[in-house]
């Protein structure tokens, strides 16, 4: 058993399913600041229910996600303990700042809105949800700026064998941090609004008769879906340029291909600087279903009218299109990191030279048991959000007025339209 390889495999695992939950969490609180903040502009108890039901939702996912985003870091000291040495007075300085805005900042700013409900005043209630969203982003950030220099390390100097950080503007200018955070961002907002109307859909389809609430979200989640796909195609192909500069091997030329290669063997040996065929294949994957996605913005004008859900069969679609941007971000994001390879920095750090030294059946044992625990969180999310999803919008339990059930307004009826 190779622990190097075995290593590869526990972070990906780990990273791919703790990176849905991040598309979630960034994609649906985007959309709840739009509901809630529609329900204080017009006071209209639709949007009041639809922030209770998807803030419901919301929060399913983000308390696992937390769990899930506890264990991944885990790793750098269990199984990378070389990279944590080699630039871990680099690497650590935006992981350090995202834990103290997710962990610490996002986390308050987040109880107090749950808790302020009915509480607070709206305005402020409100200021709350638009502070849990922006610590978000800037998790998002830190995150994509630490990767960044991981991608083309910048800023640094080599003391005694080992990173030092000196110049820290430098990570805010990276060249493959600006349009990558943009495209993960864009990603995440498809995504929530592709599961936004899928989930709307699904209950549009069973004719649930909260045929109002579900109506608004569909097209408010196809809506977002649709303007977020042509940022996402946007920033996507951006990319190519930047990082075929800072990585000749992955998107270059043949001509900065063989030059790169020639540049490393002489610096540090003869060895295999090629990145795998799965970087390419798995581009080419994520590039058709974003193609895919973007198409799917003609359903955008049979909101009209509501021939969307006149017609039906679009709504079938909108359903069976929920995992495509999962997919899609999966497969960019393998792309992204294994097309590095076999650095773990850049022209730096080797990942053969990154991994803790330790025998292969201990790193099985690490491999199986983080792969066991992340996988029973993601079952339990889906799990979870499938069955608070399945109760409707009529009356969330989150934010619930308190007074007796008597006095919850009824739910409208569906309009004759949609028979």
């Amino acid at each position: 058993m190779d622990p190097l390889l075995l290593a590869r495999l526990q972070f990906a695992t780990t990273t791919t399913i703790h990176f849905l939950f991040v598309l979630v969490t960034l994609g649906l609180v985007t959309l709840l600041v739009y509901l809630q903040t529609a329900w204080v502009i017009t006071n209209k108890p639709i949007y009041e229910r639809l922030t209770r039901f998807w803030g419901t939702l919301y929060l399913i996912n983000y308390v696992l996600g937390i769990a899930t985003g506890i264990v991944m870091e885990f790793q750098f000291g269990l199984n990378w303990s070389g990279l944590s040495r080699y630039v871990g007075n680099v690497f650590g300085a935006p992981l350090a700042m995202e834990t103290l805005v997710a962990f610490f900042l996002e986390s308050t700013l987040l109880g107090m809105w749950i808790f302020g409900w009915h509480r607070l005043r709206r305005g402020v209630h409100l200021a709350l949800l638009w502070g849990v969203a922006l610590t978000a982003y800037a998790s998002a950030f830190w995150i994509m700026v630490a990767n960044a220099w991981l991608q083309n390390p910048v800023g640094y100097e080599i003391r005694d064998g080992v990173a030092h950080l000196t110049d820290f503007s430098a990570l805010l200018t990276n060249p493959t941090f600006g349009f990558a955070f943009g495209h993960v961002i864009a990603a995440a907002v498809v995504t929530g609004g592709v599961l936004m109307a899928g989930i709307s859909a699904w209950h549009l389809i069973r004719r649930n008769p909260d045929y109002l609430a579900f109506r608004t979200s569909l097209r408010i989640g196809l809506s977002t879906a649709g303007v977020a796909t042509i940022f996402l195609i946007g920033f996507g192909f951006a990319q190519f340029g930047p990082v075929a500069e800072a990585q000749p091997t992955k998107f270059g030329s043949e001509v900065d291909k063989a030059a790169k290669i020639a540049e490393f063997t002489e610096r540090f040996g003869a060895y295999d600087y090629e990145p795998p065929v799965l970087a390419s294949v798995g581009l080419g994957f994520m590039i058709l279903i974003g193609m895919g996605l973007f198409f799917g913005t003609v359903l955008v004008p049979l909101l009209y009218r509501d021939w969307l859900i006149r017609l039906r069969f679009p709504l079938y679609i909108l359903l069976l299109a929920i995992p495509l941007p999962f997919v899609a971000a999966i497969l960019g994001w393998l792309t992204r990191e294994v097309g590095r390879q076999p650095w773990a920095a850049y022209g730096l750090l080797r990942v053969d030279d990154a991994v803790t030294p330790i025998s292969g059946g201990v790193m099985l044992a690490s491999f199986i048991g983080f792969a066991l625990l992340l996988g029973a969180l993601a079952v339990a999310n889906w799990t979870l959000i499938a069955k608070y999803a399945a109760r409707g919008a009529t009356d969330p339990a989150l934010g619930r007025p308190p007074t007796a059930a008597d006095d919850l307004p009824p739910v409208p009826a569906e309009p004759v339209l949609a028979r």
